[in-house]
């Protein structure tokens, strides 16, 4: 049994799959519980107890992964770039391990996410699978043969920190970014990118998954800002495109339940890549927002993350 944990900063949730070669295993046990907010000993308590439950209630001892924000450093160990601060600093994994008495698996939520859509999700067909979060912030994770790529510094992925390509004049330098620097594509694709932009045209305060409402009920400030939203898009995903050029694309978070996403971005990718016939597939992510806590419970074996 693989028992995967998606820590989040508002919920913890755990899942448990049957033993299953390829792919498309029964899920045996799920579960959500509240993050304890900045409180780090509570959060090794609550996971602990996720995993207990699930052992207790399936009768069945199994592998733990997990998918937290941010990454563990090679450098030092320790968990960096996480939003949810308290982690930042904490040797989170040896913690864990020592709590639940076994080795376990950690990697970054997109990479999990990746990872998940991988093994048996939209990109289960594919070899190489570029993994796309479009939410709060916007992250990424590259899967090639069933196996988290990392990098040697454990930011492979981190297309959301490079700066949106093909800048117009109306669009620099760019939105301030947490990161330190200014117009990175989060800050233009993320939901409060989107938000912030309709603000902008004279729009009113709304919500990202709003503004999308508002588009499909006709208002044209709305219409004008996805279809500004795909473009950018686009140009994000082509740069990713002409380094990598992945089997596929897959997409998940909250802005990618928009359907004009997949009407407008292919057509617009081919004409921004460096290539005139491109075939590159844009996917919408099987599974959701459990994506994370699927990946996580594919670390082992399959998704064993390389460098």
């Amino acid at each position: 049994m693989r028992i995967g944990i998606d820590l989040g900063g508002t919920k913890i949730e755990a899942i448990a799959l049957a033993e299953a070669d390829g792919g498309d295993a029964e899920v045996l046990f799920r579960r959500r519980v509240a993050t304890p907010s900045g409180d780090y000993e509570g959060i090794l308590n609550a996971v602990a107890e996720l995993v207990e439950a699930a052992e207790r209630e399936t009768g069945q001892r199994g592998t733990v992964g997990v998918a937290t924000p941010g990454a563990l450093s090679p450098a030092t160990g320790l968990l960096k770039n996480s939003n949810s601060t308290v982690l930042n600093g904490k040797p989170l994994d040896c913690d864990l391990s020592r709590r639940l008495g076994r080795e376990i698996r950690m990697e970054n939520d997109a990479n999990c996410f990746a990872l998940s859509e991988a093994v048996d999700g939209a990109g289960a067909a594919f070899g190489v699978v570029f993994g796309v979060i479009l939410g709060t912030g916007v992250g990424g994770g590259l899967v090639m043969d069933r196996r988290v790529h990392l990098g040697r510094n454990s930011i492979a992925g981190e297309w959301g920190h490079n700066p949106l390509p093909w800048p117009r004049a109306e669009e620099q330098p760019g939105p301030a970014c947490y990161c330190g620097k200014q117009g990175c594509i989060e800050t233009f694709l993320s939901g409060p990118g989107l938000a912030r932009e309709y603000r902008a045209r004279g729009g009113e305060e709304k919500s990202a998954l709003a503004v999308a409402e508002a588009a499909a009920a006709g208002d044209a400030k709305a219409i004008t800002c996805l279809e500004l939203y795909c473009d950018r898009l686009a140009r994000g995903l082509a740069s990713i495109v002409n380094v990598l050029d992945p089997d596929a694309i897959v997409l998940g978070g909250g802005l990618s339940n928009m359907q004009c996403v997949y009407e407008m971005v292919p057509e617009l990718l081919c004409a921004y890549s460096f290539s005139a016939d491109l075939g590159t597939p844009v996917l919408r992510a099987s599974f959701g927002d459990s994506s994370g806590v699927r990946g996580a419970a594919w670390l082992w074996p399959d998704g064993i993350a390389q460098r």
